[in-house]
């Protein structure tokens, strides 16, 4: 994904603000805020290592965890036929539908 920036091993979403003409980015998984701006690649790395390393320190100091909890499940509500054709596709590689759905997930997810 072009607006996906991974540093130090956390991902962030870059967007661009036209208010103040800079990109902005937002570490996700985490369980509070962590952002940061910049107007160029280089320096949307360097804000960000720091932001995550502010944000990081303020964790520890508090005692909480910095990431955002996931219960590992997902609902999706979908169209039937993409339901049916999603359930035969697991079927023909020979694994389940949560199997089938997770690979689909993981490589959507990691580009």
């Amino acid at each position: 994904m072009n607006n996906i920036m991974t540093i130090e091993g956390h991902r962030a979403v870059i967007t661009f603000d036209p208010d103040s003409g800079m990109f902005r980015g937002e570490f996700t998984g985490l369980s509070g805020g962590a952002d940061f701006y910049a107007t160029d690649v280089k320096g949307l790395k360097r804000e960000g290592a720091t932001s995550l390393r502010v944000y990081l320190d303020a964790c520890a100091a508090r005692g909480i965890s910095p990431m955002a909890k996931a219960s590992g499940a997902l609902n999706l509500r979908v169209p039937p036929e993409l339901h049916r054709a999603v359930t035969a596709a697991a079927k023909a590689h020979g694994i389940s539908l949560n199997q089938w759905a997770t690979e689909a997930l993981r490589q959507a997810a990691h580009g």
